[in-house]
């Protein structure tokens, strides 16, 4: 059976209150935040009295938009709070050019572990293996000059009129995969959060990402069965919306 450890660590540099006051953030202050996976960062914000902006994120990467953050900014508006996500990195170089011409800060978020690590590097290895087999489900994209350290391996499941991402998990885990939901619910749509803005692209990737098992200590054989299982199912692939 192919197993897969429980979700413990969705987000990289999730700061926590003590650290937003120590850049500066307090109450009153807008701090613009990703809804897809920034729940955490988000409410390390309101602790300190300011309030998190949600804005959308580049489809690919999953991490915050730097055209979805320019749109969102107000005159009260004070800084960015990007996250990394799943072992991508936000695209930091943009973010930074959007925050010097708005006068703004960037909370930069720690890396987390070195991406040249052996787990990484074998992480990398998997996803690689990954990439060139499956065929039941639209693989991670790695923008270029980045190192994606795979925290997470998580593809799309675009549903069209087909099994959709749940059933598609659903399938998985009857078939021994220990995959799961990343992000059941993006940030602006969560009691705690909640807000009437519209972000499409935190909504789809929230309705269509699933997190397939890669763990350093998976076997050839265990990949070779987790592609098997994915691409046993079929006719799920789509053109990627994104």
């Amino acid at each position: 059976m192919v197993t897969g450890s429980s979700f413990s660590a969705l987000t990289i540099g999730a700061m926590s209150a003590t650290e937003m006051t120590g850049v500066g953030v307090g109450s009153g202050d807008e701090v613009v935040v990703p809804a897809f996976g920034g729940a955490e960062v988000a409410g390390a914000v309101r602790a300190v009295g300011a309030r998190p902006v949600f804005a959308d994120i580049d489809p690919l990467s999953f991490c915050l938009s730097p055209a979805a953050v320019e749109a969102a900014v107000t005159d009260r508006t004070v800084a960015i709070a990007p996250v990394h996500l799943f072992g991508h990195p936000a695209d930091m170089v943009c973010l930074r050019e959007v925050a010097q011409r708005r006068g703004l800060k960037v909370i930069d978020p720690d890396p987390g572990p070195s991406v040249v690590s052996v787990d990484a590097t074998r992480r990398r290895q998997f996803a690689e293996y990954l990439e060139r087999r499956l065929r039941g489900v639209v693989i991670p994209t790695v923008a270029m000059g980045v190192q994606h350290s795979f925290d997470e391996y998580v593809v799309r499941v675009p549903g069209n009129g087909r099994p959709d991402r749940d059933a598609f998990k659903s399938a998985l885990r009857a078939r021994g995969v220990a995959c799961y939901v990343p992000v059941k619910t993006p940030a602006h749509r969560t009691t705690e959060f909640r807000s009437d803005v519209w972000l499409p692209e935190s909504e789809r990737a929230a309705a269509e990402t699933l997190a397939l098992p890669l763990e350093t200590s998976m076997t050839k054989r265990e990949l070779h069965r987790l592609v098997s299982a994915c691409n046993g199912l079929g006719g799920l692939l789509l053109d990627a919306a994104c």
